[in-house]
């Protein structure tokens, strides 16, 4: 959906999806909320839910896996994950299948919001280790539905070579590209285990400081956790960066390929940021501790 379509998503529309769907919360209010997503449009609905739209087509596969599978891993899971509490189904006024959730409190994970960044690294990978000691069975293999999160790396390489060359001169092209054939010389050789997805701080809320709940699991999948190390550039350094990699114990070759997924995000971004003149507003909506250029660099510098 272009940004243009997904103004469309309102708080009126979705007061009217709701009012013919699910009368019995005709009354409640419908909010947009404070950080919107890209993949879905977020609303609240009045104080104890939330209701999200895909935003588009691609994204309607994330709704039944959602509410098969969330909560089946919640009970497993040291922190609170969004609980599907209805289905909506395509309408008139709105063609895909949409969803009510229960409301996570919380605000998204920025630095400055955190009170101590070794201890939320700490409790993130307490919690990722978790979700990768769940039974697999049946689990969603990576695919479009996950943006092939936890499938092969080498799924984004003709993308990541075309915006090397794209980008030309402002980055060191043959550092870059020495960082991503080495991610993906290296492949996952164990069994699959459950991923996210998408670990990024704008999907972590905090709570008085801490790390207090994961939410947005549309890019989860069955495969390789090495997307789910992305964070430990755009969010974690130092001390913290430390406590995570500890926490999790995962083999070098699974490192590189958690380095080559963040190359990979941070070079469309920038690129895309340097054709629509939009550079800093990425770095907002994922909550990057620095912007697309700095972190390209920074993946390089101690690869």
């Amino acid at each position: 959906m272009q940004e243009t379509e997904k103004a469309q998503l309102t708080s009126s529309l979705v007061q009217r999806l709701v009012a013919e769907q699910f009368p019995q919360w005709s009354h409640l209010e419908v909010m947009p909320v404070e950080h919107d997503g890209w993949d879905n449009t977020s609303f609240r609905l009045g104080d104890q839910m939330s209701v999200r739209l895909p935003s588009a087509d691609g994204y309607v596969a994330q709704i039944e896996k959602e509410h098969r599978w969330l909560p089946v891993l919640a009970p497993q899971l040291p922190l609170p994950i969004p609980a599907p509490m209805a289905k909506g189904v395509a309408s008139d006024e709105f063609g895909r299948p949409w969803s009510v959730y229960r409301w996570l409190p919380g605000q998204a994970a920025n630095v400055g919001g955190i009170a101590d960044l070794v201890q939320f690294a700490a409790d993130l990978a307490n919690f990722l280790l978790a979700l990768q000691r769940i039974d697999t069975t049946d689990g969603p293999s990576a695919g479009p539905h996950s943006h092939f999160r936890g499938g092969l790396l080498t799924t984004y390489d003709a993308e990541t070579r075309q915006c090397v060359r794209d980008l030309g001169s402002v980055i060191d092209a043959h550092t870059v590209l020495d960082v991503w054939d080495r991610a993906i010389a290296t492949v996952w050789d164990l069994d699959p285990v459950w991923v996210h997805g998408d670990v990024a701080a704008s999907n972590l809320l905090v709570v008085d400081g801490r790390l207090s709940a994961v939410i947005d699991f549309g890019c989860s999948s069955v495969g390789d956790p090495a997307c789910d190390l992305v964070i430990v550039w755009t969010l974690l350094s130092g001390n913290s960066r430390r406590a995570f990699a500890d926490g999790l114990s995962l083999d070098p070759g699974t490192w590189a390929r958690a380095r080559g997924w963040a190359l990979w995000k941070a070079l469309i971004t920038y690129r895309e940021a340097i054709a629509t003149g939009s550079l800093g507003t990425a770095e907002q909506r994922f909550g990057w501790r620095v912007n697309a250029a700095q972190l390209i660099h920074d993946l390089c510098i101690d690869a």
